[in-house]
This record gives structure tokens, C-alpha cells and sequence, in this order.
């Protein structure tokens, strides 16, 4: 038998190694796996003795397309290496830049094991069990969980002892559609299968070498087992569950929802939307307040309600703080994150810091502080921080409302916040002139129309008069408000005027902005909505035609509900954007660029564009499109006719013939018709359904032929 470390080019494939060799000896030395392609295709080629150098071409070159198809990929490489380089495609020199380090995989590829049955009697040989084959099939015609010990045969014929867990996995309807293979290779703890002639003709090393490698097996197997005999249950390995074919780990062939941890909660519930309004309506309490409390003095000491509610507003924002570290996001490419330890790296490097600076309790701190009053002040006006949290808030309810009507709620509430603000420096204006004296001032005036006049007290501890007397504070406050809004909606009506000079700097500056401000928001107000809410927008009128379109055509629930999935799922991935008018903004050359780019997985992973050039793969990739599916879709039905050949890049599909699943399709699958070998449109033979969301790179019959007709070498 051949020597295990050694690659696919053994002497059973005499054909294509003298291929190798010859096209490794055209570029060194006959008989020799020294040259460039051998040192490329790595060591263990080395290790193989040359067989004698015979020159291959003409008819042996060409393998019959059987053969081509059972070929491992090492083998398929370097035959079409073989065939590059004869036909003038590529050079020896360029071949050796295109060979990569051979895998040196054995045994029968994947998806020819996929068409077999699952009673792997393509494995059995003359020393397999017939007693355990009968048991093995009796489960499986019962569709019992059962284990056996079992003698198979590799490809190669060799032999070896496999421990075989059989489990039946269920859909939905707990049905059971599918069987669980799982083997493991147990022939080190078994006696050696060689017969006496061949175990003679070892050597002692080789023995040797045998001997200490099964007893270190047994050994680390038994004391694998002395050690998990001590370790806690809850700690044992997902794997070890399934080797004891336990129910709790075994798959279930059905499509279910995303489930998350616990303690982490979804960002789309309901319970979180509830939760992102009540922060906005405290955000903007905050904002309003704050600045209130600073300009007034208003200490919460003085008054305890007003402590108790920042008290329990400072806590609800707090809540907030250790929410969002159990709160899922949306990742870049549309999925959901649930893991705890990336939410809460991702909620560090965001919102963190402003979100713990907001919640610190300023105002306990303010009302407990009577020295000074300056300092507690600036404790509470470090709370306007808060709204910076607002954008963040409107990002997350936006599916919740009509965008153009929220966004002009919002702008109206800023202006009325930003007049709050300027109310609050001008009362601040007002109240630091009447305490200089200066009795010409709004807020002196407004005194003695109010028959509230100020007066001055002489203070025996500060040695300097007090001022004393004025209107009410709600008095004050409503007519600093009138002003600012008569200022920044109009050019004001007299009643309220600005008499000194620090109070017409800030009247001239408050006109500007509010200048500024009413051009903005009232005279631009359809054109930044549409600036801002273009995308969304679309996507809403997209969600909304699609819902008027299912209750017009009475389209049953169940589809209704797939049908909206889809959409959601690709505008997630898409974010709106149309590939097709992108590109078509860009000129030709670099169009191909980008549509390589877009495409690389495909010509990265597949070994059919190895030998392609790059104005072949440029010519195939403009001509690829991309496609997105949502579990329960189906992509080809039996009997249609096939046009696209098909390249899944992510996610998985299922193939049904008859009512019975022949095949699970993975990333780097194809499926479709070989549309270069016959030039009819075939049909397809079995029913092709997504199971999971499945990104597909596509491309069309006629565009593939075009392109194949052109590039010659690569057809």
C-alpha cells in the first residue's frame, strides 16, 4: 500500500505523473521532481522516487471527462496545468506562479460522497462485519440512535477501525429526514489488521514505532477518561455529548429563529422601543431643565420634589447604561450581534463615556453644596451633555414612524429648546446688570411695571449692598421667553427691548442665529428632510408598497411574511443601493475593477478561474450578478429551464429530488447546467431551496458562452 505522507501522484496514477514529470522536466531535468513545479507543489512531491522518464503527449494528455471528474484537486491543477502549458495558454514559468502547495487530500472527494448512501457500503471490504452491517442497517430502517465499532475501507483499500454514531435528525414535524454520521478513528486502539506476511516484513524501527504509538493512544485515552470523570457535568464538551448521541445537541433539519443569551435583549422588541421613548422624553427634560436651574439658581435643596424627580431621572439613565450592555445592535453587514463580550466592546468604544458623564448624580452634589454656589452650578450644567443622545435615540425609532413628520417634531423641538436657552442668558443678562446697578435695564424695567420694584439691602457679612425684591421667577422666565421668540421669529414689538450695552451684543448676536436658524429649519424644511431622509424614506415607500400590493392580491399570510423577510433582509445588506447605476457611473476599465473586486471570492476559492487570465476574469466578472435569499426560498424548480449558473458564497441549500433531500449545498458550491458542453437549455432535475440567508453570485447562459467563445484557451 502507499506510504500515507505521500501525495496523489503515486504510482497509481502513472498517466498523470509522467504528465507532471515531463512538464517539470521541460523545465529542469527528465525523471526528476526537482524543478520549479515540484519545489512549488512542496515536499512531500520530493519524497516520491521518479518513475522512468517517458515523453506524454497526443491522446494521453486528453483524460476522458469520467476520469477529469473523479480527480482530487491537486490532481485536477496540475492536469490542467499540463494542458496550459502543451496548448500555449500559459508558460512553464507562469505555471509555476499558478501551483500553490498541494493538500494531498486521499479518498473520494465531497460532493461524490454526497451521492452516496448513507449505508457506506462503497466502504465495505472483506473483513468488514456482517453482523454489524445487518445491526447498522436494522437502525437504520428502525431510525434508532445506536454506536457500532466497524471495520471500513479507505479508497485507497486500506483498511481501518471506525467508532459510528448513528443519529436521526428531525424537521419540524419530527420527521426524520436526514441521518448523522459521525465516525472516529479508533484503529489505534485496535490490534493491527496486516496480515502475518506483511507484519513480518516490517522492520524493528517500524514496529518500534507502532508499538509506542498505540500504547500512547490507549494511554491518553484512558487518561481522558480518568480526568473527565472528575470534571463537573456542566463542563463537559459539546462533543462528548454528541458521541454519546444526546438528544439536547443533535441538530434539527428546520428553519428557526435567531435565538440569543438570556440576559440579552433585542433592540427591536417592544419593550426596548417603549424604553427609547421614555429616554428621549427625559433627554429632553434634562435639556430643559438644566439650563433653567443655572440661570435661576434654582438649588434643589430648596425644593425636594424637584431633587427626588433628578434623582429618579439621574437612575433611569443609569438603567440605560447597563441596558445597553445586554442590548443586541445591527452589525456592518446586516446581522444581528448577540454576542455579549462584541455588544459590550462595541458600547465602550460608542455611547460609554458620554452615557456615564450624563448619569452622574450633579444634582445631589448641587444640593449640598450652600458655600459655593458657582461650583454646584457647573456640576448640573454638565448634565446638558445628555443631548447629545437625542441623534442616537431617532436612529432607533425611526422604523416606528412616518420619518419626514418625526424629523419636523424634532426641529421644532430644537428651535424651542435653542429660544429656551437664549431665555435663560438673557434673564442671566438682565439679573448680573440691576445687581451693578444699572437701573435702565429689561429686567429693572419689568420690575416696575410689575409694581415689583428691586431694592438694595446693605449685607453686614459681605459688606456690599444685596439685591432684593424683582417679579416672580415665573414671570421673569415667560417674558425672557417672549422676547427671544419675538427675536428669532420677528424684529420684536417694543415691549421688551434691549437698553443696555451688554444686552444689545447679545440682542444682535441672538438675531443672527436666530436668522440662521429660521432660514434653516422654516425656510429649507422640505429640502434637508429629503437630504436626510432619502434612503429611508424609499425604504418606507418600498415596505409600503410591497404591504398594499399583498392585502391587494390577497397573497396568503405565510408568503406575505417571506416575502417581507426578503426585503427587510436585503435592504439590510444593501442599504438601497442599486449596483448596476453605481457602476454605470464609472468608465469600462474601471467598472472591471470594481466588478472583480465584488467578485473575488468566487475567482479566489474556485480552481476552474486558476488558469484564467485577467482579462478573461475581468470579461466573466461584468457579466456577474449578485442575489440575495432568505430561508424557504426556492431557486429552481424541477422541469424549468436553467439560463444562470449559479456560485454560493454564503449560506446553505438543500437540493430535492422526489421529496427526498440529495444533497446540502455549502459555501463554495455551484450548481446549475454546463452550458460549454451542450449548447441546449437544460432543465432542471431537482428542486434547489435556500435554508439559511444565501449570497449568490450569478451569471447568464448566453453572457458565459459569449465569453467562452472568446477566450478559447480558458474554455
Amino acid at each position: 500500500m502507499p506510504d500515507e505522507t505521500s501525495c496523489q501522484l503515486h504510482s497509481n496514477e502513472l498517466v498523470l505523473r509522467e504528465v507532471f514529470q515531463n512538464l517539470d522536466g521541460k523545465t529542469s531535468g527528465t525523471g526528476s521532481f526537482t524543478g520549479p513545479l515540484g519545489k512549488a507543489a512542496g515536499a512531500s512531491v520530493h519524497r516520491l522516487s521518479p518513475v522512468k522518464f517517458r515523453p506524454v503527449s497526443g491522446p494521453e494528455l486528453d483524460l476522458p471527462d469520467n476520469i477529469i471528474a473523479d480527480l482530487s484537486s491537486d490532481k485536477l491543477l496540475l492536469y490542467q496545468l499540463t494542458r496550459a502549458v502543451r496548448t500555449g495558454n500559459i508558460s512553464a514559468k507562469e505555471a509555476c506562479k499558478k501551483i500553490g502547495p498541494l493538500n494531498h487530500a486521499r479518498g473520494s472527494r465531497r460532493h461524490k460522497v454526497m451521492q452516496k448512501s448513507c449505508r457506506c457500503s462503497f466502504m465495505y471490504g472483506d473483513l468488514t462485519d456482517k453482523d454489524t452491517i445487518a445491526r447498522f442497517e436494522e437502525s437504520l430502517e428502525d431510525q434508532n440512535q445506536d454506536q457500532f465499532e466497524i471495520l471500513l475501507y479507505k479508497k485507497n483499500r486500506t483498511p481501518l477501525w471506525l467508532l459510528l454514531h448513528l443519529a436521526p435528525i428531525k424537521n419540524e414535524k419530527e420527521v426524520v429526514v436526514l441521518f448523522l454520521l459521525t465516525l472516529r478513528d479508533i484503529t489505534a486502539l485496535k490490534q493491527p489488521i496486516e496480515a502475518d506476511d506483511n507484519r513480518a516484513s516490517l522492520s524493528k524501527f517500524a514496529k518500534l514505532a507502532r508499538s509506542v504509538t498505540r500504547s500512547r493512544t490507549v494511554l491518553a485515552s484512558q487518561f481522558a477518561s480518568n480526568v473527565s470523570g472528575v470534571k463537573e457535568n456542566g463542563k463537559q464538551s459539546n462533543i462528548a455529548h454528541m458521541m454519546s448521541l444526546s438528544s439536547d445537541v443533535l441538530p434539527q433539519y428546520r428553519q428557526e429563529a435567531p435565538k440569543t443569551p438570556p440576559h440579552i435583549l433585542l433592540h427591536y422588541c417592544a419593550f426596548k422601543a417603549i424604553w427609547d421613548w421614555v429616554i428621549l422624553c427625559l433627554t429632553f427634560y434634562t435639556a430643559i431643565m438644566v439650563p433653567y436651574n443655572v440661570a435661576f439658581k434654582n438649588k434643589t435643596s430648596e425644593d425636594v420634589s424637584l431633587l427626588v424627580v433628578d434623582s429618579i431621572v439621574d437612575v433611569i439613565f443609569f438603567i440605560d447604561i447597563v441596558l445597553n450592555f445586554h442590548t443586541t445592535f445591527v452589525g456592518p453587514g446586516g446581522e444581528v450581534v448577540s454576542d455579549p463580550k462584541i455588544i459590550r466592546m462595541n458600547y465602550l468604544k460608542s455611547w460609554f463615556i458620554i452615557d456615564l458623564l450624563s448619569c452622574l448624580p450633579y444634582d445631589v452634589f448641587n444640593a449640598f453644596d450652600h458655600d459655593e454656589d458657582g461650583i454646584g452650578s457647573l456640576f448640573s450644567a454638565l448634565k446638558v451633555v445628555r443631548l447629545l443622545r437625542l441623534g442616537r435615540v431617532v436612529r432607533k425609532l425611526d422604523r416606528y414612524l412616518e420619518y419626514g413628520a418625526a424629523m419636523l417634531i424634532l426641529l421644532l423641538c430644537f428651535y424651542m429648546l435653542v429660544a429656551h436657552w437664549l431665555a435663560c442668558i438673557w434673564y442671566s443678562i438682565g439679573l448680573s446688570d440691576a445687581d451693578n446697578g444699572v437701573t435702565y435695564s429689561w429686567l429693572w424695567k419689568l420690575g416696575n411695571i410689575t409694581q415689583t420694584p428691586y431694592s438694595y439691602l446693605w449685607s453686614n457679612e459681605t459688606m456690599s449692598p444685596i439685591l432684593v425684591g424683582g417679579p416672580s421667577r415665573k414671570t421673569m422666565y415667560v417674558t425672557s421667553l417672549y422676547f427671544t421668540m419675538t427675536c428669532m421669529t420677528s424684529v420684536g414689538f417694543g415691549n421688551v427691548a434691549a437698553e443696555t450695552d451688554n444686552e444689545k451684543i447679545f440682542t444682535i448676536c441672538m438675531m443672527i442665529i436666530a436668522a440662521l436658524l429660521y432660514a434653516t429649519i422654516f425656510g429649507h424644511v422640505t429640502t434637508i428632510i429629503q437630504q436626510m431622509t432619502s434612503a429611508t424614506a424609499k425604504y418606507h415607500d418600498m415596505l409600503n408598497n410591497v404591504r398594499e400590493f399583498m392585502k391587494l392580491h390577497e397573497v396568503p399570510k405565510a408568503l406575505s411574511e417571506r416575502v417581507m423577510d426578503y426585503v427587510v433582509s436585503t435592504w439590510a445588506m444593501t442599504k438601497g443601493i442599486d449596483t448596476d447605476k453605481v457602476l454605470n457611473y464609472c468608465p469600462k476599465d474601471m467598472r472591471a475593477d470594481i466588478c472583480v473586486h465584488l467578485n473575488r471570492k468566487v475567482f479566489n476559492e474556485h480552481p476552474a478561474f486558476r488558469l484564467a487570465s485577467d482579462g478573461c476574469l475581468r470579461a466573466l466578472a461584468v457579466h456577474f450578478t449578485m442575489s440575495h435569499s432568505a430561508p424557504g426560498d426556492m431557486l429552481f424548480h424541477t422541469g424549468e429551464s436553467i439560463d444562470t449558473l449559479c456560485y454560493i458564497v454564503s449560506g446553505s441549500l438543500e437540493v430535492i429530488q422526489d421529496d427526498e433531500v440529495v444533497a446540502i449545498l455549502g459555501q463554495g458550491d455551484v450548481f446549475g447546467d454546463t452550458f460549454w458542453k451542450d449548447p441546449t437549455v437544460g432543465q432542471a432535475a431537482a428542486n434547489v431551496r435556500a435554508l439559511t440567508y444565501c449570497d449568490l453570485h450569478t451569471i447568464k447562459r448566453d453572457k458565459l458562452l459569449e465569453v467562452l467563445d472568446f477566450y478559447h484557451a480558458f474554455a
